[in-house]
């Protein structure tokens, strides 16, 4: 039943093409390719077929996204790079679902806005956002509480005072940053007053240029360090402000799926952008 049947207008010989591929079996290629890691070599091997018609299948199926109902929900927004386009991304942190994602050259203040307003428009109820800590981010997003990722503000502070630092205000700065994730918002903005008002003097100390007379702050990186915290407290804590909602501090869950994807794409090495893109958009879908 369902097999196209041919006739041999010679001898009229009735025969099937027992070679033809139905869409369901088109289709458990797919499953096979893009959730069991298997490659378009073993599935060669497989389904008994060369490399050639194992490609047109695949590029035969295509993703349907299923619509999700909108409900009230804290969004995790992030965006990842596959080579030379990124993913941006939109996850429902309640039920772990991906709602929304967007195909991009670069990550834009624009496209995080536009994303969120399509949400909107599709029915769902922002209750709260948390993201990197994007410049212009928090501005944008003044009606929602928007929690920045612990995770990217801890490594702001490495990258000015690196992962081994020396110096003794550097050293009480990261054992301060690394108390973030597991204490209240009071206890470490007292922690972040004392520190500077220990090493305040220490830290308008000036260098003089002997070339050109002007001066300079000699641990200028350590400044811009505690100018980060301080600057970025404010949006650290929203889990602790509006904690019956359930804020996530950091978006470590839309990291998580985006290393889980780059591992499986790395099983299928030298796809085109256009199956690289249809794999991502099967995988996000999932």
């Amino acid at each position: 039943m369902g097999k196209q049947r041919y006739k041999c207008n010679v001898c009229n010989y009735v025969f099937e093409n027992n070679r033809r591929v139905t869409n369901t079996e088109k289709q458990q290629l797919w499953i096979d390719y893009s959730r069991q890691k298997q490659t378009y070599k073993s599935l060669s091997g497989k389904h008994k077929k060369s490399l050639q018609p194992i490609q047109k299948y695949l590029d035969f199926v295509k993703v349907d996204i299923p619509l999700i109902k909108p409900h009230p929900t804290v969004i995790i927004m992030d965006t990842s790079y596959f080579g030379s386009f990124g993913v941006m991304v939109f996850r429902d942190s309640y039920k772990r679902e991906n709602l929304l994602w967007n195909f991009v050259a670069h990550e834009n203040l624009h496209f995080y806005i536009s994303g969120i307003n399509k949400l909107k428009s599709m029915g769902w109820e922002i209750l709260a956002i948390v993201c990197d800590g994007k410049r212009g981010l928090f501005k944008a997003f003044n009606t929602i509480p928007v929690q920045m990722c612990q995770f990217h503000q801890a490594a702001i502070i490495r990258k000015y005072i690196t992962k081994n630092p020396r110096m003794p205000a550097a050293i009480e700065l990261k054992e301060i940053t690394s108390l973030m994730k597991q204490t209240d918002k009071e206890s470490f903005e007292g922690a972040l007053n004392e520190w500077h008002d220990r090493w305040k003097t220490f830290l308008n100390e000036r260098t003089i240029n002997q070339e050109t007379g002007k001066s300079f702050y000699t641990h200028k990186r350590l400044r811009s360090a505690y100018r980060s915290l301080r600057t970025n407290l404010k949006w650290l804590f929203k889990w602790y402000d509006y904690i019956d909602l359930g804020i996530p501090n950091t978006t470590n869950a839309i990291d998580l799926h985006f290393s889980d994807l780059k591992n499986k794409l790395r099983n299928h090495n030298g796809l085109s952008i256009k199956r690289k893109i249809k794999f991502i958009d099967e995988f996000l879908k999932a």
